[in-house]
């Protein structure tokens, strides 16, 4: 779909709802409440297959159509899902062999949630039926707006190496390679005598006494990612069989690494997404940004939608650390800034039963007496006063490279260091532009990358010869590249380069890299870059220069003396190198003069301080929100949709307070 009809009018409100948990009296309370908080959304359905279609072909839908009715009754629309990742016990009775099988080999038992194989015939079956089954009955009902398809695809079981799934993986590889000649040569079999001469000796790379062949276990992640990806299209197909609403399903950008959600992206009408706090992170809302501007980018800048995150404390983390009072309210709206039209959590009432029974919700078990329902109800009026904000849109000068299949390889076994993640860098990288104030989108190495002042690769292991072109491409028509180490190292068969290391971005680039120079635990260096000494841990390496100015060399360590910080000019632009792993201070500095090839300008807020500038028609929305713990100021005038308050010089800020600016705009 080009476009969507919105599911609510405003932004949208509301959360995840178990009606299956609860007697009929619950449901008109809950109701009730929901309307005081002003909840105009609800997902239902997720979990209750079992009791939907309590035997094969065999439904029961009479609970359900009251709910529905009586939220539509209340003016309350419904997202509503298929249940179809936790199948029911009577299916896993007459079907043992869909049960899941792990890489150790061994069976995944009932009780829990996402255990069926995506290649058991069986299921498919079984989900298509569900599926088509609910859009048949409710296709038509005013309150059902949109369709959530399973929930958290490949959470928490994605690989499984069952029988059917390793018939479906032969049949995956023929079609991919055609011969054995050239399934053999893309996965260097011939190294520790592993060449095939039948596709029936081919398996799942199951848990062996050592490294199983990379090539093999990235072919087994691309083909898990399609199996999944297949299982949607099941459903969706027999849902638009009766219904032509739109259909999503709930991404974990930013926290699930095992789907390539670019690819997921073409299949959903509206990008929507999970997400979570890392309770370990003292500065969890830098990770957060990372989810919405992927989000954003996965949907091409159109809304979308946040389909859950916390109240406060989540149940499965080992430390299920608490929200502080303005904390919930920074998150949603953080999220808002960043291109979401909707504030949705995991879930309305807390459930007194089963595994999520402390994780927290709209309706604490409390009740309405807690600080959080009064955060909730605050938190609801807030986002009915932003409901202008809806369909406004963000715009970004620069892009953060963002590859699933080069994070699936690089986090493979034997790589250089341990110490050395893409998550890591990604987060580091992006924590120093958040600092700087600059907004960005995250792109695939081949998209269309000219509309971006400054590309960067903070870790692009894997690089295709066609993608490096197109980099080489954006550099050479005026664009700026910035490359982190570790990166073009290896083709999309995980075979080093041709040329060596980096050689694909040489003409970018104007450098090659000889060896890396990994760290040993614990032990630093030093840049030197513009007169100042710049940390680094572990990583350094050892640099050719071919046609690039060295604007850095390391001064200790085990690259001293060579060339650490490079720039190249290539046609009407410039490509950076860095090879060192340096603090989010060291690549702040590197920025800084990188902005200057550019011509971008940071806003630089006070620090911690995250300002996000949407775009309407009419008005710019400045969502300026205080994470620290000092007031501070921020350049914008307007008017504050939140506070009625007029703002005409600049905004004052509180400590840990959101405020959102509209500013007119005058054609």
């Amino acid at each position: 779909m080009d476009s969507i009809i919105w599911p609510t009018a405003g932004i949208s409100f509301g959360g995840d709802y178990n009606p299956e948990q609860w007697t009929p009296d619950v449901w008109a309370e809950d109701v009730t409440l929901m309307r005081e908080a002003g909840v105009n959304l609800v997902s239902i359905g997720m979990f209750a297959w079992g009791l939907i279609e309590v035997d094969e072909g065999e439904f029961d839908f009479g609970w359900l159509d009251q709910v529905i009715d009586l939220l539509h009754t209340n003016g309350i629309a419904v997202d509503l899902g298929t249940p179809t990742a936790s199948p029911p016990a009577w299916f896993f009775a007459k079907y043992p062999e869909a049960r899941v099988i792990n890489r150790e080999g061994v069976p995944m038992g009932f009780g829990s949630r996402g255990m069926a194989s995506h290649s058991s015939p069986a299921y498919r079956e079984a989900i298509a039926r569900i599926a088509g089954s609910l859009a048949a009955r409710y296709a038509d009902h005013p309150a059902v707006m949109m369709w959530h398809i399973h929930n958290e695809f490949g959470v928490p079981a994605g690989e499984d190496y069952s029988p059917a799934s390793a018939r479906a993986f032969r049949t995956w590889l023929q079609v991919r390679y055609s011969t054995l000649d050239a399934l053999n040569r893309a996965w260097g079999t011939a190294v520790w005598s592993q060449t095939y001469r039948s596709w029936d000796h081919i398996n799942p790379p199951a848990l062996a006494p050592s490294v199983v062949n990379p090539s093999q276990r990235l072919d087994f992640a691309r083909f898990t990612d399609e199996r999944l990806r297949e299982c949607f299209s099941i459903e969706k197909d027999a849902i638009r069989t009766h219904s032509d609403k739109p259909i999503t399903t709930n991404f974990m950008t930013n926290q699930s690494w095992n789907a390539d959600l670019w690819k997921w992206a073409e299949l959903v009408d509206v990008v929507s997404d999970d997400h979570y706090l890392d309770s370990n992170d003292p500065e969890a809302e830098i990770g957060l940004s990372i989810a919405a501007d992927l989000n954003r980018s996965l949907g091409s800048g159109k809304p979308w939608i946040l389909m859950e995150h916390s109240t406060s404390a989540v149940n499965w983390q080992e430390r299920n650390v608490a929200k502080r009072p303005g904390e919930m309210a920074r998150n949603s709206l953080a999220h808002v800034a960043r291109g979401a039209d909707s504030v949705l959590f995991f879930q309305w009432r807390a459930a007194r039963y089963g595994q999520e029974k402390f994780h927290s919700t709209m309706l604490p078990h409390g009740g309405t007496a807690t600080a959080k329902w009064r955060e909730v109800v605050h938190l609801g009026q807030n986002v009915a006063d932003l409901a202008e904000v809806k369909g406004s849109t963000v715009r970004a000068d620069v892009a953060v490279l963002w590859d699933f299949e080069s994070m699936w390889a690089q986090g493979l076994e034997w790589r250089p260091s341990v110490d050395h993640t893409a998550p890591e860098r990604t987060r580091a990288w992006y924590e120093g532009l958040w600092r700087d104030g600059v907004t960005v989108d995250f792109a695939h190495p081949s998209h269309d990358l000219s509309g971006y002042k400054m590309v960067i690769a903070p870790a692009q292991y894997m690089l295709s010869v066609a993608d490096a072109e197109n980099l080489n491409r954006y550099v050479e028509g005026g664009g700026t590249l910035i490359v982190s180490y570790f990166s073009a190292t290896v083709d999309e068969f995980d075979a080093v380069h041709d040329g060596g290391f980096l050689a694909p971005l040489r003409p970018a680039l104007g450098v090659a890299v000889e060896e890396f120079l990994p760290l040993r635990e614990g032990q630093t260096g030093e840049v030197r870059f513009q007169g100042a000494g710049l940390s680094t841990d572990v990583w350094h390496e050892h640099l050719r220069l071919e046609g690039a100015e060295a604007l850095a060399e390391y001064t200790s360590g085990p690259g001293v003396g060579l060339p650490a910080v490079t720039r190249h000019a290539h046609g009407s632009g410039i490509g950076w190198y860095v090879s060192a792993r340096l603090d989010v201070a060291g690549i702040r500095a590197i920025l800084t003069e990188a902005y200057l090839d550019a011509d971008v300008e940071p806003s630089r807020p006070p620090v911690g301080v995250e300002v996000v500038t949407r775009h309407g028609n009419d008005a710019m929305y400045t969502f300026a929100i205080n994470h620290s713990d000092f007031p501070a100021d921020v350049p914008v005038t307007g008017t504050d949709l939140l506070s009625g308050d007029a703002v005409e010089t600049s905004l004052k800020l509180d400590a840990g307070s959101v405020a959102v600016v509209a500013t007119p705009i005058h054609n």
